[in-house]
């Protein structure tokens, strides 16, 4: 059977979503590398990052001011402060979990917000992806923790925001907001920095790569990749990242997922392959009206 094959800018788009996620799971391991607390470190790679995107963006003027840049800016500061405190207030796993229900938002605010309908495979499909990330992370999850849970849940909701106003701002200039609220968690890890201890050698290196490929690189491809794909497809296709995040821990520092990680994992992989599989062989869709 032959399938129409979509415009080649969104297969490459595809293909930066799946490099966006490989270097955001560099987070796991290069975290546990920096001897500072959560909100220092936070606020440190947000520093490099907000200035590494200054240095490769400035000749285009990324900033545009107005409310949607500005709430775009708040919803990532938002989701990057919240799920750090929710790593503080319960499990890595819960947190990641809970966070990674922002596809089901998105669906609802794309349809409402951005005219992009779901469908029922993208219905399904997030419905498969949740259920492979609770198992991969079943060992870790804890139903006790109620204030890091709400905190993760609402992180979700803020990714889920980012991510539908960043598509709105496709054709304009999203890595202003970007660039913003990395400066934004800055100043909220800011008390958090002078607090902490000196960093040593390894620590600093671990930063440098927090802030230029975990998040600045990261970004910068992940925001030429949002305006040829939907919102939908931009939380979804990236959600293998917390099922790569483990693997560089294990491969570095050793810690070995248990086979029922390894089964969710393969659950959530195959559901995000036939998903970017299938976006790239459908036509596509026909303009909704407004």
């Amino acid at each position: 059977m032959n399938f129409p094959v979509r415009d080649p800018a969104h297969t490459k788009s595809v293909t930066l979503l799946l490099l966006a996620a490989l270097c955001w799971s560099l987070g796991g391991v290069l975290l546990k590398s920096v001897n500072w607390p959560p909100l220092a470190v936070g606020g440190g790679r947000g520093l490099i990052a907000a200035l590494f995107l200054l240095a490769v963006t400035w000749r285009s003027k990324p900033f545009r001011w107005g409310w949607l840049p500005l709430g775009t800016a708040i919803a990532y500061t938002a989701c990057t402060v919240l799920f750090a405190a929710a790593n503080k207030l319960t499990t890595a796993a819960n947190a990641i979990l809970l966070q990674y229900t922002a596809p089901a938002y998105v669906a609802l605010l794309g349809a409402w917000v951005l005219k992009e309908r779901p469908t029922r495979a993208d219905w399904a499909t997030i419905g498969v992806v949740f259920v492979g990330l609770a198992i991969f992370l079943y060992d870790g999850l804890r139903l006790n923790d109620l204030a890091g849970i709400a905190l993760a849940v609402a992180s979700g909701v803020a990714f889920a925001a980012m991510i539908v106003l960043l598509r709105l701002q496709k054709d304009d200039a999203p890595l202003g907001s970007i660039i913003l609220g990395n400066f934004f968690a800055f100043f909220i890890g800011l008390p958090a920095i002078v607090a902490a201890p000196p960093l040593d050698a390894k620590s600093v290196v671990a930063l440098l790569l927090l802030g230029v490929v975990q998040l600045g690189i990261a970004y910068l491809i992940y925001a030429r990749a949002i305006r040829h794909v939907t919102a939908l497809e931009a939380v979804l296709i990236p959600v293998i990242e917390p099922i790569l995040n483990p693997l560089w821990v294990m491969l570095v520092i050793g810690e070995k997922p248990s086979p029922l990680a390894l089964l969710g994992g393969a659950i959530v992989l195959g559901a995000v392959t036939w998903r970017a599989a299938s976006s790239i062989r459908r036509p596509p869709p026909a303009a909704l009206p407004s």
